[in-house]
């Protein structure tokens, strides 16, 4: 096994962590300048590096930089008793694995030193998920219905009415269209009606003559025209104004359009797809929108669920805008414990899949370390209680937990003539039997590791309720060491 390098030119804070990481274990090597580090890497490797920041010879930071073009994938803990926002975001942008401000509690520090080697022996991500991934991702039935839509309108020229909640990715549905289409060779032209003031937006559609009225300085083509032999995109065709949906309609059932200021007839042979946010239905009866335009558009029609129902697609999708996230900013890949994600599936999402795009940025640039707690989350995240998902329910109550984990089913005792008795001793067994079939059953992925982890929590929240929370007492309890019920209150967030 490698190594955990320690650098600091305190002799005590090497002794100490030296102590602490052989009691667990963990082989250790120490150096007190930056030099002796760099001298080390021409014959070994750490598999974690923990550094002070400012030492003589050299800082850990400038060792930073060194050991990251070396070791792109190695683990640095950056220690400092000078905690001062430059250091912190330095620390960062260099890439550190942490930042662990002086005085530090030892027990948090051998964690957090545990949690990076774990994070350095996990396999690098596979090639298979460095492919670009397809332009759309869903597993929920809902989304397969989507998809095989999209195939047989394939070779199709129809006009398609897409509905669906804001940032549900209803352009991401019209782009799919147009690119498996026999249309895929021309342009995909976009257009939000909802975005552009209604005096400019009939230019915008149909272009304009010059002179057609103040400022008209030179003729200019209209997305009909931009789009020609492709697909025009009309997203939030619900908010285009009755006079602009009375020249829409001439255009679907003739073909044909005038520019603005223009006499002469312009063809259009373009595609339509139109995506709207509203019930046409309604705005029909309203008198919003003309009930034929509406038949001319709903020749066929694709609802994109919101996201919280399909939930078994938020860990793929998180999966995919993290990595995304990563390329851009250039950095190693946030990943998500759990209980985060655990989180995230059972949020609703108001904002749909561009609400959570926009929460693995923030994961992306936010988050503490690689592996992304719970705790780490958004406000918008925490402040909901977590509750299980909607068609997940147990039978019976369950125990919750401090880090919103759903811990096992607990058996209720059993009343027999007035007299309670406590459940069946195998009864447990039986409900975990149970909980573990519908979780196979589901296509849960890591049942081994969800059900392992909600047992230990069950265990060390009980055993610390009746030692009211003195962690030695429930370890002995539990027969486990001291630093094992540490490290697990950790691991499984319950501390938060």
């Amino acid at each position: 096994m490698k190594s955990i390098w320690i650098v600091d030119d305190d002799h005590s804070i090497r002794f100490v962590l030296e102590k602490a990481l052989t009691r667990e274990g963990l082989p250790v090597r120490s150096f007190s300048q930056t030099r002796e580090v760099l001298a080390a890497l021409e014959d070994d490797t750490p598999q974690v590096l923990v550094s002070d920041i400012r030492m003589p010879g050299g800082s850990g930071l400038e060792l930073l930089s060194t050991v990251k073009k070396q070791l792109p994938d190695l683990p640095v803990i950056i220690m400092t008793a000078y905690s001062d926002l430059d250091s912190a975001v330095s620390a960062f942008q260099g890439g550190a694995f942490e930042y662990l401000p002086k005085p530090f509690d030892l027990p948090r520090a051998v964690e957090l030193i545990r949690r990076a080697q774990e994070e350095s022996q996990r396999e690098t991500v596979g090639e298979a998920e460095k492919v670009e991934m397809p332009e759309m991702l869903g597993q929920a039935p809902a989304m397969q219905d989507v998809f095989r839509a999209i195939g047989r309108l394939s070779q199709s020229h129809v006009t398609v009415l897409i509905t669906g909640e804001s940032g549900s990715g209803k352009e991401l549905v019209a782009r799919a269209l147009h690119k498996h289409s026999p249309r895929a060779e021309g342009p995909f032209v976009a257009i939000n009606t909802a975005a552009i003031p209604k005096d400019l937006l009939e230019s915008e559609l149909f272009g304009h003559e010059r002179g057609a009225f103040t400022g008209a300085q030179a003729t200019r083509r209209g997305r009909f025209e931009q789009a020609e032999g492709g697909t025009l995109f009309l997203d939030e065709i619900g908010d285009m104004p009755l006079d602009l949906q009375t020249r829409l309609l001439r255009v679907l059932s003739d073909g044909q359009f005038y520019r603005v200021g223009g006499h002469s007839p312009q063809k259009a042979n373009v595609r339509v797809v139109a995506a709207t946010h509203q019930n046409l239905e309604t705005l029909v009866k309203e008198g919003r929108f003309r009930e034929d335009l509406f038949h001319r558009l709903n020749v066929i029609r694709l609802r994109l669920p919101p996201l919280r129902e399909r939930r078994e697609d938020v860990p793929l999708l998180a999966r995919y805008f993290l990595q995304r996230s990563a390329n851009e900013l250039g950095v190693e890949p946030k990943r998500l414990s759990e209980a985060a994600l655990q989180r995230l599936v059972n949020f609703d999402f108001p904002g749909n899949v561009r609400q959570l795009e926009n929460i693995c940025h923030w994961l992306s640039v936010m988050a503490p370390s690689l592996v992304v707690e719970a705790k780490d989350l958004p406000q918008e995240l925490l402040a909901v209680p977590t509750a299980p998902v909607a068609g997940a329910a147990l039978p019976m109550d369950v125990v919750p937990s401090a880090s919103g984990l759903t811990s096992l089913p607990a058996m209720p005792a059993m009343p027999v003539g007035g007299v309670t008795l406590p459940p069946s001793p195998d009864a447990w067994v039986a409900e975990m039997a149970r909980e573990a079939r519908r979780l196979l059953a589901a296509g849960e992925p890591n049942v081994w590791d969800v059900l392992t982890r909600r047992f230990e929590a069950s265990l060390i929240l009980t055993a610390l309720d009746l030692t009211r929370g003195r962690r030695i007492e429930a370890a002995q309890k539990l027969g486990i060491g001291r630093n094992t019920i540490t490290r697990k209150i950790q691991e499984l967030n319950l501390d938060a």
